[in-house]
This record gives structure tokens, sequence and C-alpha cells, in this order.
């Protein structure tokens, strides 16, 4: 299993990131340009990455204040999870942490890994943009 992640401080409390995340028609905020067809719910998110592959993902765990967890709801090109995990800071900021589970063969390791580590990377800084 390939780790990808990236973690940023929001000054925000953790319930208003979590309630931020916890809705994925917020996600596309968060998407970089080569994202298109972007379709949502408050549970499920149906996109396509340019050049690479169309992906649709629903929500399948949430631990309020802490975590979410999304899955493909179709066949990916390959096993895939996304997490956000949120954590209070004590101070007013949360520190939320964006860590993708990818299932890579060799192959597609050296394809994927640079995109993955730029989307979560690009996801992190948006939401530390968009949340202050």
């Amino acid at each position: 299993m390939t780790i990808i992640e990236n973690a940023v401080e929001v000054n925000k409390p953790v319930s208003e990131v979590y309630t931020f995340l916890s809705d994925m028609n917020n996600h596309q905020q968060l998407m970089p340009e080569n994202i298109y067809n972007w379709e949502s719910t408050e549970d499920e998110a149906r996109f396509t990455i340019q050049n690479m592959a169309k992906l649709a993902i629903k929500i399948s765990n949430r631990v309020e204040n802490q975590e979410l967890t999304a899955i493909p709801t179709e066949k990916a090109p390959f096993e895939v999870e996304l997490k956000w995990t949120v954590a209070d800071n004590g101070n007013g900021t949360t520190t939320a942490k964006h860590i993708i589970s990818a299932d890579l063969n060799m192959m597609m390791k050296m394809l994927a890994s640079g995109p993955l580590q730029k989307l979560v990377d690009h996801q992190t800084e948006k939401l530390k943009e968009i949340l202050g």
C-alpha cells in the first residue's frame, strides 16, 4: 500500500473544519484545474481527472470532528482510500491531514505517486486558503 499525505494547520475550530470536509459538495473548491465534470452530493462525488481517469467516490465512514473516509463507488484504476483527519490543537486552530492510501503496482506507482502527491498538497493548501 502506498501512503501519500500532507497536513496543514487551519485557523478555525475543529468542528468548523470537519463540517466543511464532511460535505462532498465543498470538495470541488479543493480540486486543481485538471479536475472536471464535477458532480456531487453531500455524500458522493464524481469527477474526471484530466488524462488519467474518471472517479466516483463516496464517504464510507465519518467520525465526528475526527475523520472522514471516502472510497470509490465504481471500479477505480487501482484500490484507493481517501481520508481526512482533523485534530484540535487546543488554541482554536485545527491540524487537517489528507491521506491517500493506494494499492499501486510498481508501474502505477511510478506514474501515479507524483500526481497523487500534488493532489494532496494542493487540497491541503486550498483548505487552508478557503478556511483561513
